[in-house]
């Protein structure tokens, strides 16, 4: 069943785990909270974001729904390499901020297949034309959030990755 129905359980965290939370990339469970909100009682992940070092509060009852995840694993690094390395895929060539609403809203999936596939997409859309502003910034989101992903999922530098990417993408 893929990973993304509803039937599949939601993952628990322990404290220095670490887990994937949609757009914003690779964050440590830094504790749960227990608050009153609206005279319930919950239990929150309090999750530090490793890029930047923002918290951010998910209760563990919307785990599911906000879409945070575990990190890949071994078999999914494979996948994402494959995804990189396609060649004869078709950029679209709509206008660059309908394909810009398109990658933002594949990167908010947290799916790191898809925002594997907006990196491609901007890395080939890159080789054949400038790329906006906007695409330009998008680009290298998605770089970040697959770098960092892939470097924890793989057990090795964040050099490493990117060295793997330039080779793919011939920069």
């Amino acid at each position: 069943m893929p990973a993304t129905q509803a039937t599949q359980t939601a993952p628990n965290f322990k404290v220095g785990d670490k887990a994937v939370y949609p757009g914003q990339g690779v964050g440590e469970v830094m504790g749960i909270e227990h608050k009153e909100v609206a005279g319930q009682r919950q239990s929150f992940y309090v999750l530090r974001i490793l890029e930047n070092g923002m918290k951010i509060m998910i209760p563990m009852n919307k785990v599911g729904s906000v879409g945070l995840r575990e990190i890949i694993g071994e078999k999914d690094v494979r996948k994402v390499y494959g995804i990189l390395r396609e060649k004869e895929v078709s950029v679209d060539s709509t206008t660059w901020n309908r394909r810009y609403r398109e990658y933002m809203d594949k990167i908010k999936t947290g799916s790191v297949f898809e925002i594997a596939e907006v990196l491609r997409d901007l890395y080939l859309l890159r080789s054949d034309k400038d790329l906006s502003f906007g695409e330009r910034k998008m680009l290298d989101t998605a770089r970040s959030l697959l770098i960092k992903e892939l470097a924890i999922a793989k057990e090795c530098d964040e050099q490493v990755v990117e060295d793997d990417l330039k080779k793919i993408f011939n920069c």
